[in-house]
């Protein structure tokens, strides 16, 4: 299953080549529709208006199923989650919403940035009522629901509040070429090098498995772990 996650900055020039080229479906990042919380959330400076018709684009282009990822952080953009769930309803593609997680080895979760996924549902549900979905398939990290009326469906992310490293089946291959296990992984594996050395299919599909197999990632089961463990501390520092 090969997909692709874009800010769509290019999307509406590229989609048709892309799909062309074989990408099956594709991911795009949209924190926000209004421009000003959109550009600082990710220091861009392209308009939302750019990123939705590269999603248009992409759906023309026939790339099925199109899945718009928001990640909600408290106090900057959890005033978007209702705007963006009644954006997207009805409209065929899928919105899902992610904890924020703050990515890297040197900053610390803070718990009080996150808006979880139990309060996205109640949130969006308080208006627009949800109903549990199954999983489409072992290992899937995101927790769907359906509107009760039919017109779709969400899905939210609970990457901080309920890690998911042990049934984690992604791996993502970089612009480099760099093969990664985990997000936050600091060292990845080079398959650019294999391509461009003419390396066959098999050759390819062996050096994949075997990273794969190898793969011993729980950084974010362990980040989560220490930031509740931090804040036991902190409340109870407070309590006295």
């Amino acid at each position: 299953d090969l997909t692709l996650t874009t800010n769509g900055s290019l999307l509406k020039r590229q989609a048709r080549a892309l799909k062309d080229a074989g990408l099956q479906r594709i991911t795009v990042s949209l924190d926000s529709l209004d421009d000003a919380v959109f550009q600082r959330m990710n220091d861009v400076d392209f308009p939302v208006a750019g990123v939705l018709e590269g999603i248009e684009a992409a759906a023309a282009a026939g790339l099925a199923p199109i899945k718009i990822n928001m990640v909600v952080k408290r106090g900057e953009n959890d005033d978007s989650i209702l705007p963006m769930a009644r954006f997207f309803r009805g409209t065929g593609r899928i919105l899902r919403f992610i904890e924020y997680m703050d990515v890297g080895h040197t900053n610390g979760w803070r718990m009080d940035d996150v808006v979880t996924a139990r309060e996205i549902v109640e949130m969006i549900g308080s208006e627009m009522p949800l109903a549990p979905v199954d999983p489409n398939y072992p290992g899937e990290v995101a927790e769907r629901w359906r509107y009760r009326d039919g017109s779709g469906e969400i899905g939210v992310i609970a990457s901080v509040t309920q890690a998911f490293c042990r049934d984690c089946t992604r791996i993502r291959l970089s612009t480099e070429g760099k093969l990664y296990t985990c997000l936050f992984a600091t060292t990845g594996h080079d398959l650019r090098a294999l391509l461009r050395g003419g390396a066959s299919d098999d050759e390819i599909h062996a050096a994949v498995s075997g990273i794969w197999s190898k793969r011993a990632d729980r950084y974010s089961e362990i980040r989560t772990s220490q930031t509740a463990k931090l804040h036991k501390i902190e409340m109870s520092y407070i309590g006295g």
